[in-house]
C-alpha cells in the first residue's frame, strides 16, 4: 500500500531510487495514462487510444503496451525496449501533491513533490541518488520535477482536450481484436478513439478552434499513433515464438 510523504532533504537525506525496469518495480502493465504534452513523441512507438472512468464518465489518454492487463512488450531483460520514457513511468516513485499554505490571511495550495516510501524503487544502498551529499538537488531529481510538471500541464490538458473531443461528438469505440497465430488471439475493450470521418466533416468555426486550443493536432497525433499496434503485435509474435516464451494466457478469438 502506498505511503506518500513530502519529499525533503532532511528526512531523505539518503533516499536511493532504482531506475531498472521489471515486473517487480510494477512495470508489467498493459496500459499507461498518456498526456497531450508527450503526444508528439508516444505516437512514434506506442498506440495512443481513449479510455472512460466508469465513474465519471471522463475520458483519459492512454498508451497501449500489451494485449493483456499485466503484459508489457516493451519490458526486455531489465531494459524498456523504446527511445521514448513516457511520463507516467519516468516519474517514478514520485508525483505532485498540493499543500496548504496561509498567504496574507488566506490559504492557498501549493504543488510539492511527494514520494511513495512503500514503492518497490526506493532503497538507501542502491539506485540513483535524490539528493546530493550536501542537501541539493542530484540530477536525478532535477529530471523528475521536469517530468512531473510535465505531467501536471498535461493531466490538466487532458480533460480540457477530451472535454472538446466530447463536445464535438469525435469519440468512438475502437473494437481491437487481433489474431496472434492460428490459435491464439485477444480481444482489447474499453478502447476508444478518433473519430476520422467526422474530424473530417467539421466546420470551419469548429476547425479553427480545435487548432487554436492546440488540440486539433493531438488528435491527428492519436490517429496516427494506430499503426503501432502492428509493431506490438509483432513483438508479441515474436515472443510466442521465442523457445523460451510462457504460454499465453490470451483470450481466444473463435
Amino acid at each position: 500500500m502506498a505511503r506518500y510523504e513530502v519529499l525533503n532533504n532532511v528526512a531523505h537525506a539518503d533516499l536511493r531510487v532504482i531506475t531498472r525496469f521489471g515486473a517487480a518495480y510494477g512495470d508489467s502493465v498493459g496500459m499507461l495514462p498518456a498526456f497531450p504534452t508527450e503526444f508528439a513523441e508516444l505516437q512514434r512507438e506506442y498506440p495512443i487510444f481513449l479510455k472512460q472512468d466508469a465513474g465519471s464518465g471522463e475520458y483519459q489518454p492512454v498508451i497501449l503496451l500489451g494485449f493483456e492487463p499485466r503484459e508489457n512488450l516493451f519490458l526486455y531483460e531489465g531494459r524498456w525496449a523504446a527511445s521514448y520514457l513516457p511520463g507516467a513511468v519516468a516519474r517514478g516513485p514520485f508525483l505532485i501533491g498540493f499543500q496548504q499554505r496561509g498567504s496574507a490571511g488566506e490559504p492557498e495550495s501549493e504543488p510539492v513533490i511527494h514520494v511513495d516510501m512503500e514503492h518497490p524503487r526506493i532503497g538507501t544502498d542502491h539506485g540513483e541518488a535524490v539528493f546530493l551529499p550536501h542537501g541539493g538537488h542530484s540530477p536525478y531529481l532535477e529530471h523528475i520535477i521536469t517530468v512531473l510538471r510535465g505531467i501536471h500541464g498535461g493531466a490538466q490538458a487532458s480533460r480540457i482536450m477530451c472535454a472538446a473531443f466530447k463536445a464535438l461528438d469525435l469519440i468512438q469505440p475502437v473494437p481491437l481484436e487481433v489474431r496472434f497465430d492460428s490459435e491464439h488471439g485477444v480481444k482489447v475493450g474499453g478502447l476508444h478513439g478518433i473519430d476520422r470521418q467526422r474530424l473530417a466533416a467539421l466546420g470551419p468555426s469548429d476547425l479553427h478552434a480545435l487548432h487554436q486550443a492546440g488540440w486539433l493536432e493531438g488528435a491527428y497525433l492519436m490517429l496516427a499513433s494506430q499503426h503501432n499496434v502492428r509493431r506490438l503485435l509483432a513483438e508479441k509474435q515474436r515472443r510466442l515464438r521465442a523457445p523460451s516464451s510462457p504460454s499465453s494466457t490470451a483470450e481466444r478469438v473463435a
